[in-house]
């Protein structure tokens, strides 16, 4: 069962390694990535490519991964929240928001994979 929503469509994303799609609802677009049968460097890859996406905005980015993104969050500033959910199939699901109001911004282009 895909953590993807169906009536999501599938967009390209400039560097991605995996497919993104995008589900527009109530003005708001939400963005979702599957990392989870993938190695590094791609969960890292593929989280800086969607969360140039959604910098600046009110959407939302999703990732399915097989863990949490440990070494991803210790390099995010306090621009970029997050929270983890685990789910039924033992995978982590991760949703990401900007805060367009933050102190300390994330160099999104620095961010070793």
């Amino acid at each position: 069962m895909s953590l993807i929503p169906n009536e999501a469509t599938k967009i390209e994303v400039v560097g991605a390694t995996v497919d993104f799609f995008k589900l527009e609802k109530d003005g708001e677009s939400t963005y979702y990535f599957d990392t989870s049968k993938c190695g590094p460097p791609d969960p890292m890859v593929n989280a800086v490519c969607g969360l140039k996406l959604i910098k600046g905005t009110d959407d939302k980015l999703v990732m399915i991964n097989h863990k949490a993104p440990g070494g991803l969050f210790a390099k995010l500033g306090d621009d970029v929240s997050y929270e983890t959910e685990d789910t039924s199939e033992g995978l982590v699901k991760i949703i990401f928001s900007s805060n367009a109001s933050a102190e300390a911004p994330t160099d999104l282009e620095n961010i070793k994979h």
